[in-house]
């Protein structure tokens, strides 16, 4: 008999914070792209690479989650995307890190740049076309979008992840898909697929290639 009033309560409870993200989630993610965004332009204006790998040293993988909403969100402008997560390991790992220690660096970008193009997709799918267009942090052309809408329109869903896994193209379509009202937890997930892909074979790129490098060096 106590199972009913539990489920009952369990399904309140439920109830009551799926109101509260439908009431206020905008709000927050708004919130959080406009923070992001100052943090941004400060980046752009003051930043480089190695300003980067200062902060992945003081502050470690918090600080490492912090830059790839950055990259998630087009924010980051001071370092290229396919320099990161080499950077990170570079910088995290010792030179015999096991397959643990890839697979965190790895997690925490994937996570991290999902959180930001999520933010992205929500500011385009409420937003608008006009409206991202209009902003000064967002740096993509009109053509350029007009580009990568055609592809959205071509492809459809599984272009979502295929352009996030290639280089230059990362993050390109995350504005078309929000403008095509896709749905959020498709967009999350096939967002993260493609991250996880791409940041998986940087990260094995390094692997190979660091004591090559470090040869040369």
């Amino acid at each position: 008999m106590l199972a009913v009033p539990l489920l009952a309560s369990t399904h309140f409870a439920t109830g009551r914070v799926r109101r509260l993200i439908e009431d206020y989630g905008l709000l927050v993610v708004a919130a959080g792209a406009a923070v992001l965004g100052v943090v941004g332009v400060a980046l752009y204006v003051v930043g480089d690479r190695e300003l980067f790998r200062t902060m992945v040293e003081r502050y470690g993988l918090y600080a490492l989650l912090f830059v790839f909403v950055l990259e998630g969100a087009m924010l980051l402008y001071f370092a290229p995307s396919e320099a990161l997560v080499p950077a990170a390991i570079a910088v995290l790992l010792p030179p015999d890190a096991g397959l643990a220690g890839y697979a965190t660096i790895i997690g925490v970008a994937v996570a991290g740049a999902t959180v930001g193009q999520y933010a992205l997709f929500v500011l385009a799918k409420r937003g608008g076309r006009e409206y991202l267009l209009a902003k000064p942090w967002f740096r993509v052309s009109t053509d350029q979008l007009a580009r990568f809408e055609r592809w959205f329109q071509r492809w459809g869903l599984v272009v979502v992840p295929v352009s996030n896994a290639l280089l230059f193209t990362r993050g390109m379509v995350t504005v078309p898909a929000g403008l095509a009202d896709m749905d959020d937890r498709r967009f999350v997930v096939l967002s993260a697929l493609g991250t996880a892909v791409f940041e998986t074979w940087l990260a094995a790129g390094w692997h190979l290639l660091a004591p090559t490098v470090a040869g040369v060096l």
